[in-house]
C-alpha cells in the first residue's frame, strides 16, 4: 500500500469524531504517557527500598484491590454526579496519592497509599467509558474505542521506555512526574470537556427515567453474562505479564528474552490497531468476539510448544491480534447493552471484571505452574478461550440491532457526520455506547471541525 493510501486510510479512521472525544482521547494519552509508577513499582520496592519480592507482590495486590473497590463506586458517581465531576475527583486525588507515595517510607504506609492509588486511578475508567459513549454516535463507537485503546498502548509503550531512564536518575522524580501529568489531565477535563450525562427524556412521565441501581445491573442476566465472559478473556490476557515471564524464566530464558518477546505486543498494537479498526468497524460483533477469544486462548495455548524466543514472539503475535479485536468490540457491546441513564453503573461492573481478573490471574498462574507445570497453564488458557468463544456465540445469537444514531448529550458539540445523516434519525431506546489519543498532524487534523483535534497534547 502506498504512503498516499495509508495517509488516506488514517484520515478516514480519525475523521468525523466529535471535538470532545479528541480532548478525552488526548487526556487519556497524556495520562498513559505519565504512567511510570506501574512500570517500576516492583523495582522501586525491591531494589531502591530493599523490601522482599513477597512484599512487592502484596503491594501490587493491594493496588489491584483498590481498583476492585472503586469500580462500582465510580460507576455510581458517574451516573449520579456526572462524568465530569467523577473524572475531576479521580484524577485530582490520583495525582495527590501518587505524589505522597513517592515520599512515604514505612512499609505499612506504602501499602496503604498503594491501595489508595489503585482505587483513585481506577475510578476514572467508568466515567471515561460512559462519557465516550455519550459523545460518540453508535456507528462510530467501535472506531472511537479502538483509537482510545491505541492511545493507551502508545502512551504505555513510551512511558515504559522512559521509566527505566527516570528510575536511574530518581524514583521519586518518576512519582512526581506521574502526579504532575495526571494533574494536567484533570485541568484538561476542567477546561475542555463539558458534562455529557444525558438529560432525562421528555417523553417519560415526570421527566425522569426508570431508576437504574446496582441491583438493576446485577439482575440484567445478559449483561452479567458479558461480564462473566469478559472475566474469562481477561484471565487469559493477564498471562502475558504474569504466567509468560515466569514460564520463560523457568525454561532458562533471561528477562531480556522475555522483553524481546513481549515487545511484539506493544509494537503490533501501535502499528496495526488503526488498520485493524478499519477492518472490524462494520463487521458482525458476534463473530469478532468469537474469533478474538479463540485467538487469545490458542495464542497462549501455542506457548506450550515454544522453545525459542522467536516462537514465543510468534505466540505473542497471535494473542495480540485477538486483543486488538476484542478490546474495542467488547467495549462497544457493553455500551450497547447499557441503558442510557445507567451507563456509569454498567461500566463500573464491567470494569470490575478486569479488576477481579487482575487479582485472580496471579494466583491461578502461580498455582498451576507450581503444581502442574507451565504446559498445563497454556492448555488451560486454550480451554478458557474456547469457553469464552462458545459463550459469546450463544449470548449474541438474538442480540437486537443498535440504532445508527445517538442522543446528543447536554453540552456536547457533535462533529459533522462523515457520511450523510439518515433522513429520520431515531434516538436509541436503552443502549448507546462507552478502558482510555493524539495522532500525527496528518491524522489529527480531520478529526472534525478545524479545531476538533488539539494541537498540543494536554493530558
Amino acid at each position: 500500500m502506498s504512503v498516499t493510501r495509508l495517509r488516506h486510510a488514517a484520515r478516514e479512521t480519525v475523521s468525523g469524531l466529535p471535538r470532545a472525544f479528541w480532548w478525552l482521547w488526548t487526556s487519556t494519552l497524556v495520562n498513559r504517557l505519565g504512567a511510570f509508577v506501574a512500570t517500576f513499582m516492583a523495582l522501586y520496592l525491591t531494589v531502591d527500598r530493599g523490601y522482599s519480592a513477597s512484599y512487592a507482590g502484596l503491594v501490587a495486590s493491594l493496588h489491584g484491590l483498590g481498583g476492585v473497590v472503586s469500580s462500582l463506586g465510580a460507576g455510581v458517581m458517574a451516573d449520579r454526579l456526572g462524568r465530569r465531576p467523577t473524572l475531576l475527583a479521580a484524577q485530582s486525588s490520583t495525582a495527590a496519592a501518587v505524589a505522597v507515595l513517592g515520599f512515604v517510607h514505612d512499609p505499612v504506609a506504602i501499602a496503604a497509599v498503594a491501595f489508595v492509588v489503585g482505587m483513585t486511578s481506577n475510578a476514572s475508567r467508568p466515567a471515561v467509558q460512559a462519557m465516550m459513549a455519550d459523545i460518540v454516535p453508535p456507528a462510530d463507537r467501535v472506531r472511537a474505542f479502538s483509537l482510545n485503546y491505541w492511545a493507551i498502548n502508545l502512551g504505555f509503550a513510551v512511558s515504559s521506555m522512559a521509566a527505566g531512564f527516570i528510575a536511574e536518575f530518581s524514583y521519586r522524580a518518576g512519582f512526581l512526574i506521574e502526579a504532575g501529568m495526571t494533574l494536567v489531565c484533570a485541568v484538561v477535563v476542567f477546561l475542555k470537556l463539558p458534562e455529557s450525562r444525558p438529560e432525562a427524556p421528555a417523553d417519560v412521565p415526570g421527566g425522569a427515567p426508570d431508576p437504574v441501581g446496582l441491583a438493576t445491573v446485577l439482575r440484567d442476566g445478559r449483561f452479567m453474562a458479558v461480564v462473566g465472559l469478559s472475566f474469562l478473556v481477561a484471565l487469559v490476557f493477564q498471562q502475558g505479564s504474569l504466567g509468560l515471564p515466569v514460564a520463560m524464566g523457568e525454561a532458562g530464558f533471561t528477562p531480556a528474552d522475555y522483553g524481546m518477546a513481549i515487545a511484539v505486543n506493544g509494537l503490533l498494537i501501535v502499528v496495526l490497531q488503526i488498520p485493524v479498526t478499519r477492518f472490524i468497524e462494520h463487521r458482525d460483533a458476534r463473530r469478532l468476539l468469537v474469533v478474538s477469544s479463540l485467538l487469545a486462548g490458542y495464542g497462549f495455548g501455542l506457548t506450550a510448544l515454544a522453545g525459542s524466543v522467536g516462537v514465543f514472539a510468534l505466540t505473542v503475535l497471535v494473542w495480540t491480534l485477538g486483543e486488538m479485536i476484542n478490546a474495542p468490540t467488547q467495549t462497544g457491546l457493553v455500551v450497547r447493552l447499557s441503558p442510557v441513564h445507567g451507563r456509569g453503573r454498567y461500566q463500573g461492573v464491567y470494569t470490575l471484571s478486569w479488576s477481579l481478573a487482575a487479582l485472580v490471574a496471579p494466583l491461578m498462574s502461580g498455582f498451576v505452574i507450581d503444581h502442574f507445570g507451565a504446559a498445563w497453564l497454556w492448555g488451560l488458557c486454550a480451554l478458557v478461550g474456547t469457553a469464552a468463544a462458545v459463550g459469546y456465540a450463544a449470548l449474541m445469537r438474538r442480540l437486537p440491532k443498535e440504532s445508527a444514531t445517538a442522543e446528543v448529550p447536554a453540552g456536547a458539540t457533535p462533529a459533522p457526520p462523515a457520511v450523510p445523516a439518515p433522513q429520520a434519525p431515531v434516538a436509541p431506546v436503552a443502549a448507546a455506547a462507552p478502558l482510555a489519543g493524539g495522532t500525527s498532524a496528518d491524522t489529527a487534523a480531520p478529526a472534525g471541525p478545524a479545531d476538533a483535534a488539539p494541537e498540543v497534547a494536554p493530558a
